[in-house]
């Protein structure tokens, strides 16, 4: 689920959820099951910036790159070569930056241009992520409590995992949304954290953009993913609840259950 918010007049976010195999990309609905019989699931929120619409532009940009990349990745599942799963995320983030660099350097309406990327690829057994930026995979397993699997890019962040800022300082300070990775952006080179979790029946993962995460605390998301499935996906009600906390930026959520 996506929304614009209750502020701004386009949506910079950009989503995918698709699954695919050596030979072809196959989009999902918004709402669905499927099983990874006849290949693997691919699940991406990218946040754009830039001027005039050029935010719109990068993050959409960026979904269609690793839509035209991501094949590569299950010729190298199919032939057991796990060890090279991350280095081919990893090249594709490589690959997405390099292209919103040069449009960057083309195009006068795009200087500057950049965007977040987190995806996370289903294999059996295994996902695998990739995440440049402050959208966020979040990973509530079976019975456990909810982890935020990705690092936020921003100084802010740093201070969050070193222990220096609890919660409650991340979020009202001054710096919390600057940057220090980006897609494009000026970016000459990218470190993507990527990263790895055997899941099992029973858990969940959330894929959001800042919106979401600028508007609901952790507990808040921990509350949605917990809850028992009703008439209304978990995604929904993540971003319904997060614009109506909040709305100042675009809200974007993909949830997946392993079942």
């Amino acid at each position: 689920m996506t929304h614009v918010g209750r502020y701004r007049q386009n949506n910079e976010d950009s989503f995918l959820a698709l699954t695919y195999d050596a030979n072809e990309v196959r989009y999902l609905g918004k709402i669905g099951d499927s099983d990874l019989g006849t290949g693997d699931f691919l699940f991406a929120v990218s946040d754009g910036m830039g001027g005039a619409k050029s935010g719109e532009f990068a993050s959409r940009m960026v979904v269609q790159q690793v839509v035209r990349l991501m094949p590569r990745s299950y010729k190298q599942a199919a032939q057991g070569i796990e060890s090279g799963f991350s280095d081919v995320l990893e090249e594709i983030c490589q690959k997405v930056n390099e292209e919103l660099t040069r449009m960057g350097r083309v195009y006068s309406e795009c200087y500057g241009m950049g965007a977040t990327l987190s995806m996370a690829c289903f294999t059996p057994e295994v996902m695998h992520f990739a995440h440049v930026g402050d959208s966020r995979i979040y990973y509530l397993p079976a019975g456990g409590e909810l982890v935020q699997l990705t690092d936020d890019h921003t100084h802010v962040g740093w201070l969050r995992r070193q222990g220096k800022l609890n919660e409650r300082e991340a979020r009202t300070h001054p710096g919390r949304n600057r940057l220090d990775q980006a897609l494009g952006a000026g970016q000459q080179t990218v470190r993507p954290h990527v990263g790895r979790v055997r899941y099992q029946a029973g858990d969940r993962f959330l894929l959001c953009s800042d919106g979401i995460t600028d508007a609901l605390w952790d507990f808040r998301v921990a509350e949605h993913l917990k809850a028992q499935p009703d008439d209304k996906p978990r995604a929904f009600k993540i971003v319904e609840h997060a614009v109506n906390e909040s709305g100042r930026d675009n809200c974007t959520a993909i949830c997946v259950e392993i079942v």
